[in-house]
Parts: C-alpha cells; structure tokens; sequence
C-alpha cells in the first residue's frame, strides 16, 4: 500500500490487504477523527508496559522537529516499517502526515527491505531490522535507528556495507522515550561516526544530582522529564550517553557502569555482551559477562586478549569474576535485550 500525503487521501476507499495495513488505516481514522489524543503504548524496556495518552498537537510538533532536522521536505518518500502500537510506528504516521510524504507501508518484520528495489528518502528503523537489510540500505537516503543503543559491531557492519555504493546514505542514531514522542536528540554513525547527541531546537537539558538527564521539553510533554539516564554535557545542545543509573553494578564499594565496559569490548568482539551484578556474599554484587554465542575454543581465545585490555584501560575489578555464554538473549518487542530477564537466568 501506499499513502500519498501531499494529496487529498478519502480514508474509506482504501482497502487493506494485510493484518498491519489494516492497524495503519485505524490509526488515520483516529488521527483525523474529533478526538484531541491519541493511546500510545510503551515498550516496558525502561519499566512495567504502559498506556497513555498523547494529544495530536505535541506529535505534530515532535515531527516538525525531526523533519526539520533531516531536511525533509512535501513530496519525498518514506517507508514504515514499525508497529503502529509504539510510539515509533505511530511518529512515522504523523512525520508522513506533517510533512506531506509519500509513504510505503511495510509489515514489520526482522527483513523489511527484503522486496525493497526503489530509492526511499526517508525510513525509521529498529537495530535488528537494520542488521538484517545491509544489502539494502542503499536504497535509503536518510535512516534513523531507535529502540536500542546501535552497538559497535553494527556500526562497523553500515560502513562495510556501504561503503563501496555509490548511493548516497545518512544514517542516525536516536535518543528518546514515549513520553518524548520517539525522540529529541540525533547522532550521525554514517558516515561520520558522531560521539554527541545533538538536541532539537527547542530542547532544554540539565544534570540532577546523580548526573542523569533531565529533559525539558515543552512543545512534547508538558512536565519535566528526570531520566534514569547517566549523560556527559559537552554544551547546552549535546551530549554523551553513559548508561543507565539503575544498571549501575556496586562491587565491593566500586560503582561500575556495564554499559561503559560492553561499548569497550564490542568494539572489539562481533557478539553481543552484558555485563551483570549478581548477588554475593563477599562483593555485594559480583561483576560477570554473558556473550551471546555457542561457547566455543575460538571465542573463548579471542576474549582473553579483550578481557587483558579491558583491566588494563579501567581496572582489574572492571574484568567479570565469571563469563557466561549463552545462545540467544531475551529481548523486548522492541529488540532491545531485557536485562532484567537476563538476570534471573543466573
């Protein structure tokens, strides 16, 4: 199917052919009905799952944003690839709307570019999607990938892939949550590989006294948001995500921020890594790492020269007292690991 914006679209003479097609044509008959709000569903990557309601006016303003930012302009094209339930589905909606793209509309799938044969200039997607569509990437001008951190190992795989094309594509990594309509920041990974997440105009942030993120946002949400989320401020309009305050790790008096290591060894090492805190008598918690993987000779022997550089970097009590390997890790909806369930397997 496709929704073309910049011209009149008459709802009721469109005729799904698929289950998500159809969750599509729901949500314009919501958005361009009287009601002043639209029910948004959070992923419970951050907490127990939740639904809440957003007004219209705040999503047309998070899309201005965005729009703005990539320069996106009446009569491009876009691609929707995300389930229309989550915020991110939904802001792909109203960016199409607010902006008068020409819209593709893709069930989603861990391979959404799988038929893809044609340029699109614009398309939001999840880590894993991204993971499984190397091939295709090209085809894209400007990507912005949210849900998850993108992890060193697929930033190293966008460069291989597209490197040698003679396409031009931009690729983001986003910072937000629902209750800032999908997000208010961007960080370019391609091709320049950016270390700061730029702000959108209108943006305000600050450090509580954990250093964590506070977000004031007024055109989004009407409250100031206080994030779980440990920052580095490089000005008033980027910054440094560290991790999250809630993972922190307390081993024997030492706070240890997992994040900080897995960024370090996936720069080295193709599998996923989680660092841990697990109950202990004498540390209070003792740091281990679980590798996504078949525990193997090789694996094990390419690890041993990671783990040597990471207490050489940090510290000896930054290397995991055990390491864990397991075939595939729990994940949300949103393909992001659930730490929590991770934690209850050992």
């Amino acid at each position: 199917m496709e929704l073309d914006f910049s011209k009149d679209i008459q709802i009721k003479s469109l005729f799904p052919q698929t289950e998500f097609e159809e969750k599509v044509i729901s949500f314009l008959e919501n958005w361009f009905s009287d009601t002043k709000t639209v029910s948004v569903q959070t992923s419970g990557s951050t907490g127990v799952p939740k639904v809440f309601e957003i007004e219209k006016s705040r999503m047309q303003s998070s899309a201005k944003m965005t729009c703005d930012f990539l320069g996106l302009k009446e009569g491009d094209t876009a691609l929707i690839c995300l389930p229309v339930e989550y915020i991110s589905g939904k802001m792909m909606m109203v960016r199409s709307i607010q902006r008068n793209l020409k819209l593709f509309i893709e069930s989603p799938s861990a391979k959404p570019l799988s038929q893809l044969n044609q340029e699109i200039d614009f398309c939001a997607m999840s880590p894993l999607q991204v993971e499984n569509s190397l091939e295709q990437l090209h085809f894209i001008k400007k990507i912005i990938i949210g849900g998850a951190q993108v992890s060193e190992s697929l930033k190293q795989k966008i460069a291989d892939a597209l490197q040698n094309t003679a396409y031009e594509t931009t690729i983001y990594e986003t910072y937000g949550m629902s209750e800032t309509l999908s997000h208010i920041a961007l960080k370019q990974i391609y091709p320049v590989s950016e270390e700061y997440f730029t702000l959108f105009e209108g943006v305000e942030i600050s450090l509580d006294e954990r250093a964590c993120l506070t977000i004031k946002a007024p055109q989004l949400n009407p409250e100031i948001l206080q994030t779980n989320d440990l920052v580095e401020l490089k000005n008033t309009q980027q910054f440094k995500f560290l991790g999250r305050f809630d993972n922190v790790i307390n081993s024997a008096g030492l706070k240890i921020y997992p994040e900080q290591l897995e960024h370090f060894i996936k720069q080295k090492l193709s599998n996923e890594v989680v660092f841990l805190g697990l109950k202990d008598e004498t540390y209070g918690q003792k740091l281990v790492a679980v590798i996504e993987g078949e525990e193997t000779d090789e694996l094990k022997s390419q690890l041993s020269p990671i783990l040597q550089e990471l207490s050489e970097t940090f510290t000896k009590n930054h290397v995991p007292k055990q390491t864990f390997f397991l075939d595939k890790f729990p994940r949300l909806p949103n393909g992001k690991i659930n730490r929590k369930e991770l934690l209850t397997l050992f």
